[in-house]
């Protein structure tokens, strides 16, 4: 069987219409404590008609996490009410939309950040400096920092979660080994390094229970010798996949290294690699920008989704080209 993007797709317990999905994008638009505002209410909402999905910006789990100084957050009871003005915007478009969790690590803004924590005090370059090594308490208090956004996401009315586990964040720096080199129970094997993200996906499946959705961003790769491959992602997943609902994938991020080249569908391959190893969806990102080619790539079943992000910021439209012949 085949599909086209106007074929309907399960993510977990949740049917898409479609499948085309809103990309996370950065606004750059949150107040200084870290608080949605009326762009948002206004942009995603403006953007939820053609779309199955609204995937909100990166949104921190901790104060100590914002990626940038005007990013939003979901780190205390008072950012649900304005986060809650959004979903209720998009659910008026009859579209779902999921939240984006995420915490920056050693890429977290140095202008709001008191400490940069990472895995390792590795740096990611001289502008963000060198990070603290987290104890192991200190990771027992950010997956609870997790737990507690999952719950606030469900208060706020989200459909369900994605995970950041790409870009060069936290659970990325703990997958891949080029960012990790912990000795103890975090570090050194594969299943060690992904053990922060098992702590943190099940800490979010005991407070969300199994039915809700939550997914994984990842960067397939780190575009280095020694990062992070496709290959990797699977062996690290698989044992996960039971309580995942689906794998969006992304590349790089991790490094101050660009692709070589950017060109049409150029992270395909790498969520094609992957998808052919798991059996929950698997979602493609980056210059899809066509009807035709996104066709193409699920009728050739190479992944299961299409995502789009960057043409929406010009036309929030965008997606209806994609469904309409």
């Amino acid at each position: 069987m085949t599909f086209t993007v106007n074929d309907p797709i399960n993510i977990g317990s949740l049917r898409l219409k479609n499948r085309i999905i809103m990309s996370p994008m950065q606004q750059y638009r949150g107040t200084p404590e870290g608080f949605a505002t009326d762009h948002h209410i206004e942009f995603y909402s403006r953007r939820a008609k053609h779309v199955s999905l609204v995937i909100v910006e990166s949104t921190a789990v901790s104060a100590n996490g914002r990626l940038f100084h005007n990013d939003i957050g979901i780190f205390t009871d008072q950012h649900v009410e304005p986060l809650r003005k959004i979903t209720e915007a998009v659910h008026s478009e009859h579209t779902p939309i999921f939240i984006q969790l995420s915490h920056g690590g050693r890429k977290a803004s140095p202008d709001v950040t008191n400490q940069l924590v990472a895995p390792s005090a590795i740096a990611y370059d001289d502008y963000y400096g060198t990070p603290k090594s987290l104890s192991l308490t200190e990771i027992k208090s950010i997956v609870e920092e997790y737990r507690l956004a999952a719950k606030r996401s469900v208060e706020a009315g989200f459909d369900g979660i994605e995970l950041h586990a790409a870009h060069g964040f936290l659970l990325h720096q703990f997958l891949s080994p080029l960012s990790n080199t912990r000795t103890d129970a975090y570090g050194g094997t594969s299943e060690n390094r992904a053990r922060f993200l098992k702590d943190v996906l099940l800490a979010i499946r005991a407070e969300v229970g199994r039915d809700y959705p939550v997914i994984i961003r990842v960067s397939a790769t780190d575009f280095v010798q020694g990062g992070l491959t496709p290959e990797d992602w699977v062996q690290m997943l698989k044992p996960l996949e039971s309580e995942l609902d689906a794998i969006d994938v992304s590349t790089g991020g991790l490094l101050p290294i660009q692709p070589s080249d950017v060109y049409t569908a150029y992270q395909l391959p790498h969520a094609a690699a992957i998808k052919q190893h798991v059996s929950i969806p698997v979602i493609a990102v980056g210059k899809i920008y066509s009807r035709s080619l996104a066709n193409r790539i699920l009728e050739d079943q190479l992944v299961d989704s299409v995502a789009i992000g960057r043409p929406l910021l010009e036309d929030p439209d965008y997606a209806e080209r994609l469904l309409i012949p």
